[in-house]
């Protein structure tokens, strides 16, 4: 039985890659707040290279990554400040990666926003209720990271309300944040989920690590994107290895240029959620 959730595991994932590489048009220059997850891979391919937890620093000092805690009724309530940022991490969870990436988060004292696809919650119930248990904001991110875009409205709903309660069930916890699949969205659909009181999520800094890149290229185009933006959403998977091998050069990275890691706790919206989603 574990081996069949294993495999049945691992072809989910190695589907979703094949998702967010799916051959289409670039996109245009990074000039709104959210970006296209969906270009084709870039230059040479790079194996991704698995293996055990990266070697941790043996330094004792205390780490000042952690910032303030943003408390968030509706997606205009994300207001970040100069060097403010918010880790999230996409398609997951997922067993010798998604561990990795708690691992270094709590090495560095900061926590991220963690966009379950329902079925991969289902798969990996222990690991899903890990990721919530740890402090980090929980969202979805469908049942089967469809695009929405493609799908009648009903059929959108379906796919939000199932991989909502999936992750709801995986997780013990309200799942107070969503992000669409490609981020392809609607101004219909985004209402309808800010009427199931959930937060969209939408994408400031684009890591890009869905192309098959070496980790230091993933972390030399995110702070460069950043060192652009000043601030922002960042977007990851904790579904690849090269994201678990590149984040604590990330995390060091932001530690020592200044920047600060926002923690998202949601509230509900004390006017109705059809307004807040105007």
């Amino acid at each position: 039985m574990h081996r069949f959730a294993f495999l049945s595991s691992l072809v989910l994932s190695m589907a979703l890659a094949g998702c967010q590489t799916a051959k289409r048009p670039a996109p245009a220059p990074d000039t709104t707040i959210k970006t296209s997850s969906i270009v084709a891979p870039e230059g040479s391919q790079i194996a991704e290279t698995e293996g055990r937890l990266p070697q941790m620093s043996h330094d004792t000092s205390p780490h000042h990554l952690a910032g303030r805690t943003l408390t968030v009724a509706s997606i205009h309530d994300l207001h970040l400040q100069d060097k403010e940022v918010i880790l999230s991490f996409d398609d997951g969870p997922i067993p010798g990666r998604t561990d990795r990436v708690l691992a270094t988060l709590d090495q560095f004292g900061v926590k991220g926003a963690f966009m379950m696809v329902g079925e991969m919650a289902e798969l990996h119930p222990e690991l899903a209720r890990k990721v919530a248990m740890e402090g980090n904001a929980i969202g979805s991110h469908t049942y089967r990271h469809d695009n929405l875009a493609t799908l009648a409205f009903d059929m959108a709903m379906k796919e939000i309300t199932r991989g909502e309660a999936a992750v709801t069930k995986a997780t013990g916890v309200d799942v107070n944040f969503f992000r669409f699949p490609y981020l392809a969205d609607s101004h219909k659909l985004r209402a309808a989920v800010a009427m199931r009181d959930m937060v969209v999520m939408d994408v400031d800094v684009d890591s890009k690590d869905y192309l098959n890149t070496s980790p230091a290229a993933i972390t030399k185009r995110t702070i460069g994107v950043l060192h652009r933006r000043g601030r922002g959403i960042i977007l990851m998977h904790d579904i690849h290895n090269r994201t678990a091998t590149m984040l604590p050069t990330l995390l060091s990275t932001l530690e020592a240029e200044g920047y600060k890691v926002v923690t998202l706790q949601f509230k509900k919206p004390t006017a109705p959620a059809e307004m807040a989603s105007l």
